[in-house]
């Protein structure tokens, strides 16, 4: 049987797992196979900036960072359990891809 990869990513770590426990309530409702979550490492993006907005005064700096965090699931492709999938409410900040593997 076919599985789906579901890879799901965002800034926000409290709202991805929500998310994934709703991914995870349909496949024990609907009785597929399920794998997951799996954690992939997280991307931190860094920003350093300038205080002073001008050239002149003490050169100190602020660094702001974002972190992207990731996780990956495997589910087997029924076609219900895939539907009640795509139905779930998921935050604007938070992506989620859908790959079908053989």
């Amino acid at each position: 049987m076919p599985t789906a990869r579901i890879k799901l990513y965002g800034t926000d770590l409290n709202q991805l797992n929500e998310v994934i426990n709703q991914i995870k309530d349909i496949a024990t409702k609907t009785k597929t196979k399920f794998a997951g979550p799996i954690m992939i490492p997280t991307k931190t993006l860094k920003v350093p900036v300038r205080k002073s907005p001008q050239g002149e005064g003490k050169a100190s700096w602020e660094n702001y960072e974002m972190r992207i965090h990731k996780r990956m699931i495997d589910l087997a492709a029924d076609e219900r359990a895939l539907h009640l999938v795509l139905r779930v409410p998921i935050p604007s900040d938070i992506n989620l891809e859908i790959q079908l593997l053989e």
